[in-house]
């Protein structure tokens, strides 16, 4: 399904709007749901998968995060500050008690049954007005310096979710959350080159000679397969290294944690099955794949859940 911008409901809910907050709150969470499902390709699997009283809040939350990046990257630059500063103000009468916005609306009820702090919510905001000032990142360490922001807050909103926020499971989210946001940034050197970005980092680009002309030409030159491949294996050592979370979590979140894992890697192989011409087409993953890594996602948790359920039986000695 291609995804659509908020964009278009700035007339109704934007800034200028005459009749934020007349949702009710039936309102808000049927509007924040139709969004999920039509923008995100991934997030209908997810949620469907979620037990039933969970959706409503990942829905609030994946309408707050599509928002916030839809008046970034999808609004004339010159817009795009003026209307994330809207945005934050409509957050702060979130947390105030006043939600006007049918998101705010419905993320009101979701912050205040899972007590969710405003650190994540602000730190993405963070991440998308940098995006309005830089274009590209001297080193691996300051692109998972934006990481921090612009994808790890996401996983620690998933752990307030399943009531299980901690300081070891965050380590291990945001290392997954930083994997699956620097394997975005090689699936989309293209995408985001045309928006005037580039994510890779300029010291392993100048380490394999490999400079913007090769971006200006589309040009899958031995100097950028290296240099993509060198991210690729970084983008895999971060999702590796989080992928015990899995176990860590709670049963009913296991299998859609487990699937990030998984669709991450089996986005970073699609790239290497392209041989690293991302300029060609966009990797993706297919049907058929998604499929395949549902199953085989669910038969592992389902045998990690069964066999903690042996270990909890077993008497004591």
């Amino acid at each position: 399904m291609a995804q659509l911008s908020v964009v278009a409901d700035l007339a109704r809910y934007g800034p200028q709007a005459h009749d934020l907050g007349r949702a009710s709150g039936a309102e808000a969470l049927a509007y924040c749901r139709r969004l999920a499902r039509r923008h995100y390709e991934n997030f209908t699997v997810v949620s469907f998968l979620l037990p039933r009283r969970l959706q409503p809040h990942f829905h609030a939350i994946y309408a707050y995060c599509r928002w916030a990046d839809d008046l970034a990257d999808e609004t004339r630059r010159e817009d795009s500050l003026m209307l994330l500063d809207w945005w934050q103000r409509e957050l702060d009468a979130c947390y105030a008690g006043r939600p006007r916005h049918p998101v705010f609306v419905a993320l009101r009820s979701t912050i205040d049954e899972f007590s969710i702090p405003r650190e994540p919510f602000e730190r993405l905001l963070i991440a998308f007005r940098a995006d309005q000032h830089v274009a590209r990142y001297a080193t691996g360490e300051d692109v998972l310096a934006y990481a921090e922001n612009s994808a790890n807050p996401v996983g620690r909103l998933i752990l307030y979710l399943g009531r299980c926020h901690d300081a070891e499971r965050g380590e291990l989210s945001d290392s997954i959350c930083t994997g699956l946001q620097l394997a975005n940034f090689c699936q989309d050197v293209a995408r985001d080159w045309h928006r005037g970005r580039v994510y890779l980092p300029q010291e392993t680009l100048r380490k394999f000679g490999c400079d913007e002309a090769t971006f200006e030409h589309g040009e899958c030159s031995q100097a950028f397969r290296q240099a993509l491949r060198e991210e690729v294996e970084r983008a895999e050592g971060l999702l590796r290294a989080g992928e015990p979370l899995v176990e860590k979590m709670p049963r009913e979140l296991r299998l859609e944690v487990a699937l990030f894992v998984a669709g991450g890697l089996r986005i970073l192989q699609a790239i290497r099955d392209l041989d690293y011409n991302v300029w060609r087409r966009r990797p993706t993953v297919s049907r058929m794949s998604k499929l395949g890594l549902f199953v085989s996602c669910w038969w592992r948790t389902r045998r990690s859940i069964a066999a903690d359920a042996s270990t909890r039986k077993e008497p004591r000695t």
